[in-house]
């Protein structure tokens, strides 16, 4: 079978979903080698001009197409423009096709189509998203779910959102979750706690929170409810670029600068040592499609506290202590109580390691393998 694949998100982000495509298309292709002989693989991408060190290892099966113009670009043409032009004039004719990314390019008749929708945040939550984006979200996301042959869904709570708010039929929507990369694991490296305090001036212990800069992460209310707690010395470290509407982060951040520390974009290579220096892992999120930095942080050995909502429930098992992300009080306490209490924190600990030894990138390729089929 020929499978073409839309790498752009691999190439053009370096968070989020673009490492969510790395993993998984990485981890399917190493398993094709093994599981999947016969298929071939073009992997497309609109990379205006860029080049990615993450394109997976050259194979005789996997080809890889770059399209000379930016995602942005692509959008605006296929999208927006509406330009019927079938991805196949650039991969060739392909027997199936995937997006890992919310949205389908057009494809010839004949043509099937696999698609992954994340989550439905720009639904439940349109202002916390820039106007023209929900309106773009809005419009193409529906359309590219009901033109998709199989759908697949992040969580079982974002599979209940697809049927419930788009009216998708249950027997087209499939469960893939994440996985949790080897290199996050309790054992250090050695000397990343001298190369986090060089890179990162991370001389004082502290509780981490990972995610881009925007107010679905409710970074807000996370910086209040730790600043209202007796400073024991921790300061409040938040990983993420900057995303969308996220000034008022900067702003409350800025007014407790001896208790919160707002690092930016951190590299991939450095986020196993940026966990694993962390008292706690904070996530407290409004709403979330899967919410891979807790596995990411639980595999590290660290304590975890969590919303109670959306698929965090799911995902966190019985490994968490869970919050209501509206309920600052109750957040500060939840922190306050895994800080202190030092026989709950390794429970936690040793709940979250066999947790998130439950997710990998090979258990999921294995299924989008099957799901191809």
């Amino acid at each position: 079978m020929h499978i073409g694949i839309d790498y752009t998100a691999a190439i053009q982000q370096r968070a989020g979903i673009g490492r969510y495509t790395r993993e998984l298309v990485g981890a399917l292709l190493r398993l094709t080698e093994t599981e999947g002989a016969g298929h071939r693989y073009t992997l497309f991408a609109a990379a205006g001009g860029r080049k990615s060190p993450s394109v997976p290892p050259s194979s005789p099966s996997v080809r890889l197409r770059l399209l000379p113009i930016s995602d942005e670009w692509a959008a605006r043409l296929w999208h927006r423009a509406r330009l019927p032009i079938p991805v196949e004039v650039f991969t060739g004719p392909v027997d199936l096709f995937y997006s890992p990314d919310f949205v389908l390019p057009p494809t010839r008749p004949g043509t099937r189509t696999l698609l992954t929708v994340h989550d439905l945040s720009f639904l439940h939550y349109p202002d916390h998203f820039v106007p023209k984006l929900v309106r773009y979200l809005e419009r193409v996301v529906p359309a590219s779910v009901a033109r998709a042959d199989r759908v697949l869904a992040d969580s079982e709570a974002t599979r209940a959102d697809l049927i419930r708010l788009l009216g998708t039929p249950p027997e087209k929507v499939e469960v893939l979750y994440s996985g949790v990369d080897a290199r996050f694991r309790p054992e250090p490296k050695p000397g990343e706690q001298e190369r986090r305090r060089a890179r990162y001036g991370l001389d004082r212990p502290y509780v981490l929170s990972v995610g881009t800069l925007q107010p679905r992460k409710n970074y807000v209310r996370l910086i209040r409810a730790f600043a209202r707690l007796p400073d024991t010395g921790r300061v409040l470290v938040i990983a993420g670029g900057r995303g969308w509407l996220y000034e008022s982060v900067l702003e409350e951040a800025a007014r407790h600068p001896d208790r919160v520390r707002v690092l930016g974009f951190v590299e991939d290579e450095d986020l196993p040592a940026l966990y694993r220096g962390a008292d706690l892992f904070v996530f407290p999120s409004f709403y979330e499609g899967f919410g891979l930095p807790v596995l990411e942080a639980m595999a590290c050995g660290v304590p975890v506290v969590c919303s109670g909502v959306s698929s965090l429930p799911e995902v966190a098992g019985d490994a968490a202590l869970l919050v209501d992300p509206e309920d600052e009080e109750g957040l500060g306490q939840a922190i306050r109580q895994a800080l202190e209490d030092r026989e709950l924190r390794r429970e936690m600990t040793a709940r979250g390691l066999a947790r998130a030894a439950q997710f990998t990138w090979e258990r999921a390729a294995r299924q989008l393998l099957k799901s191809f089929l």
